[in-house]
């Protein structure tokens, strides 16, 4: 059976250094981070209960203990939160992602407004042409963290592309908490830890960094630089869809880039 709590709790604990939480270093240590024991302590909570925890033989803590490990490992809200889920009973299965036929209605309207849809694993399922203009992974069928680990033209086209793979790799452990036993996220995870030693330095670290809205800075092959504001809006619903909307600031070259690359768009 998968231990999501005990591995993330390892992870972190192997984070902290004993000299950023006021605790002595004397002589050499064998362990990375902290010891299971010291971690114990800072929590107020035993050690044998800690370690059962990590271990995966106790997966049942109260909302107490876990806000006190979250306390002990320095734990920003997120990461806290994620903690709280990974604790938590299973989940029913997500329900299958639909986008409304409106939404696609509204991004097709959009002419110098790169917008897309995308489901927790970063599935594109809708985009409309300015944005397949920006990048063609920005398209109906591909997913969007195959292309940042795995395509060379996305490191190319990305001038920020250490910051997005990093926040992509937290994004998805933000969006899936306990549900990794997905299959499709299962099998994603899978291969990108396999073909791209990055992410599998990332998925390591266990870093959660729910996804919001930041500036995407792109180096376009047609257009030069581009730096455009990025907006993600959750759509209502069970599937966890997000939709996603670029702009530049207005009468910015980024403004008149992002115009002059939508006229390139063949007429449909």
């Amino acid at each position: 059976m998968d231990n999501l709590l005990g591995d993330f709790l390892r992870a972190r604990r192997e984070r902290v250094s004993p000299s950023d939480v006021g605790l002595p270093v004397n002589g050499r240590r064998r362990v990375r981070g902290l010891r299971r024991e010291e971690l114990a302590l800072l929590a107020g909570i035993s050690s044998d209960y800690y370690i059962r925890l990590e271990q995966g033989r106790d997966q049942n803590p109260s909302a107490q203990v876990l806000d006190a490990l979250a306390r002990a490992l320095g734990l920003d809200e997120p990461a806290r939160q994620h903690l709280h889920q990974l604790a938590a009973p299973a989940q029913p299965a997500k329900a299958e992602p639909h986008v409304p036929a409106s939404i696609v209605e509204l991004i097709s309207t959009w002419a110098t407004n790169p917008a897309y849809v995308q489901d927790r694993l970063t599935n594109v399922l809708a985009a409309n042409p300015v944005a397949a203009a920006v990048s063609p992974n920005y398209a109906a069928g591909r997913n969007l963290l195959r292309a940042i680990f795995l395509d060379p033209a996305e490191r190319e086209l990305r001038r920020d592309w250490d910051q997005m793979a990093a926040d992509g790799v937290a994004g998805l452990r933000a969006a899936l908490g306990p549900d990794l036993a997905d299959p499709s996220a299962t099998e994603l995870v899978a291969e990108l830890t396999a073909r791209s030693d990055r992410f599998r330095e990332l998925w390591a670290q266990h870093d959660v960094k729910p996804r919001t809205g930041h500036v995407v800075r792109f180096r376009h092959p047609a257009v030069g630089n581009l730096d455009l504001h990025s907006d993600k809006l959750d759509i209502p619903g069970p599937a966890g869809l997000q939709l996603v909307v670029f702009h530049a600031t207005p009468a910015s070259p980024d403004a008149e880039a992002l115009a002059s690359l939508a006229d390139l768009i063949p007429a449909q």
